[in-house]
């Protein structure tokens, strides 16, 4: 009997390790493809799937470059920054520092001044799910001023005129992306911490995890890609500003996996909050959110993910907390279709 089962699970090991190659070599032919189709758009591509890590890339980090890139790689990820954000905002919950359905005025800086019309109205699960209703800023303008680094224009005079001369709520209720809605959730945890937001990124998420190629402030490093706009062009790396929160973290495929590992164990800090990000705050006929967090249901799966778009980077990350898998996805170019194509090619074959 103990024979038989020693079998039964050895073959069980075999048929799970044969598995997850198959998937792997999939997944390195879909973006060996793509390369090969454009190859003006580097990858970087990492997975975990039941704590096992797999990387693969693709490109250079620049044209001039014979350097690779790899795993270690640094992109812009954008708005995944509010997936991070999120979290932070979540293990606030957690301490019992805030609630979600805390009214905001009483967290903003002194500066903001709440028009008596949108007083006691918004929520802190309002501003991370995107239904605060309130003004957001205009990047077609901020873009036509300075291409390549449009947030450069603004700042804490530029948010605080922006909300203290609000007098309605456009939409309130109502799903409408908002980088504003993440640089207050920024100040607001700022406020509960008595931090700045790069200082509790650090202690909350990227020290604890080690994630040495996460980077806030200072990204003038050697493994650093090169974005691109959508035509080609080289794009600079957004510098760090009043709306990091929402959008100005750079990282890597190796320490997006890290926090992926982190998220789907329920035990740690990270993990905890992100079953509170998961947990649906919005829901029309179009979309289902969390806290920053969009969410894809069919019959058999649930897939919770979050896309990002610098001015010259895409990127994604996604994951099945029942089927223990994570990824995150980097391209050095800015170019959502290729990336929402990618992502759906990869997250079908993982799943099947």
């Amino acid at each position: 009997m103990r024979t038989s089962l020693q079998l039964v699970t050895a073959l069980v090991l075999i048929c799970n390790i044969s598995f997850g190659q198959d998937i792997t070599k999939k997944i390195d032919s879909l973006l060996q493809d793509n390369y090969q189709k454009n190859p003006g758009v580097g990858i970087s591509f990492g997975l975990i799937q039941d704590n096992k890590e797999y990387y693969t890339s693709y490109g250079h980090l620049n044209s001039e470059s014979q350097d690779k890139i790899n795993k270690n790689s640094v992109f812009e990820i954008a708005s995944i920054t509010k997936i991070l954000t999120s979290n932070l905002i979540a293990q606030a919950v957690i301490e019992h520092k805030i609630k979600l359905d805390d009214h905001i005025d009483g967290y903003l800086p002194k500066e903001y001044k709440l028009h008596k019309n949108i007083t006691n109205k918004i929520t802190i699960s309002d501003l991370a799910s995107h239904q605060s209703g309130l003004p957001d800023i205009d990047f077609k303008t901020l873009i036509e001023r300075n291409p390549q680094q449009p947030m450069s224009n603004v700042n804490e005079q530029t948010l605080t005129s922006l909300i203290n001369n609000c007098t309605t709520l456009t939409d309130y209720g109502k799903y409408r992306y908002s980088t504003i809605g993440y640089t207050l959730l920024g100040q607001i945890l700022e406020n509960v911490y008595g931090k700045s937001y790069d200082a509790i990124i650090r202690t909350k998420i990227i020290t604890p995890l080690k994630m040495t190629n996460t980077l806030t402030k200072d990204f003038n490093v050697k493994n650093r890609t090169t974005g691109h706009n959508p035509d080609g062009g080289i794009q600079e790396f957004m510098e760090w500003n009043i709306t990091a929160s929402a959008g100005l973290v750079k990282s890597n495929a190796s320490d997006m996996v890290s926090y992926l590992k982190a998220l789907l164990n329920s035990e740690t800090a990270i993990g905890k909050a992100a079953l509170l990000t998961e947990k649906i705050t919005y829901k029309d006929q179009n979309r289902e959110m969390g806290l920053g967090t969009n969410i894809i249901t069919d019959d058999k799966n649930t897939i919770y993910l979050k896309s990002g778009d610098s001015m010259g980077q895409s990127s994604i990350i996604f994951y099945n907390r029942t089927q223990n898998w994570g990824a995150i996805l980097l391209l050095d170019q800015r170019n959502s279709k290729m990336r929402q194509n990618l992502f759906n090619t990869i997250s079908q074959t993982i799943q099947k």
